[in-house]
């Protein structure tokens, strides 16, 4: 479980994060949405430990990263595993080469302990024939889940998604959404997704947090997004057609 208390964050006279308090529990995918602008990468960053709080706290269960030492900010943070939005593999690498780089750099384990792993996390996101592929051999849906791969093969107590439908086809999107959602439920992780996939937060915002101008806006779940009265977040979510017709169907069937 992450609680973020009251934190602040700003760039000389730019203030970014205006007092947001929440928490992220663990097991559930917790979305962050909001426009462009809206502060939501800098909240990640900080939820990562890139960006530390200008003011406030934020508690890993039960330890506040400021009164953490260097080693053991180091420690927690080996405890996160990261999907970034263009995957971020290494192009000269293997699948099998980009997944056990984490274990390579961060862990004493055998050879054969690390493979043992790669191929574990690697069956688990459904890659079990392209270990010795590169990823310019491999589709856009694929790179995606050898990065989800990297991102579990430590194990962590912690996984952030910065947009991982970024530049996939809707089908395909949906099937990154459900492992993603599959995974945390599975190993009973703390998950937090940046997004702009209204998609996603459909399918599986089991916690959505809404950012604006940097003050949270609103939170709550899937469901709870379609009762809200809060022309922000209906302005946000429903400004395509799909979402307008798709909240109609849900009042009209409460009525």
């Amino acid at each position: 479980m992450i609680e973020v208390d009251n934190i602040h964050k700003s760039f000389g006279e730019h203030h970014v994060l205006k007092g947001i308090s929440t928490s992220f529990e663990k097991g559930k995918t917790n979305l962050i949405i909001g426009q462009s602008g809206s502060g939501k990468t800098v909240f990640l960053k900080c939820l990562l430990g890139l960006f530390e709080p200008d003011e406030g706290n934020i508690c890993y269960n039960g330890r506040f990263y400021s009164e953490l030492s260097t080693k053991d900010r180091r420690n927690l943070r080996q405890e996160m595993g990261m999907v970034f939005q263009g995957s971020a593999l290494f192009d000269s690498m293997t699948v099998e080469g980009n997944v056990m780089f984490p274990l390579d750099m961060f862990t004493n384990q055998s050879r054969s302990e690390k493979q043992d792993r790669v191929d574990f996390v690697l069956k688990r996101v459904n890659l079990i024939d392209a270990h010795k592929k590169y990823p310019s051999e491999i589709s856009g849906g694929m790179q995606k889940r050898v990065a989800i791969a990297r991102a579990i093969v430590m194990n962590p107590k912690y996984l952030f998604c910065d947009e991982p439908n970024s530049g996939l086809d809707p089908k395909t999107a949906i099937l990154i959404d459900n492992l993603i959602h599959e995974i945390t439920t599975e190993y009973d992780i703390t998950t937090i997704i940046n997004t702009h996939d209204m998609n996603s937060v459909m399918e599986i915002g089991e916690k959505i947090l809404f950012l604006k101008n940097g003050y949270k806006e609103w939170e709550g779940t899937n469901k709870e997004i379609f009762k809200t009265d809060n022309q922000a977040v209906t302005d946000f979510v429903y400004s395509s057609e799909l979402f307008k017709k798709v909240r109609q169907m849900y009042l009209e069937e409460r009525n």
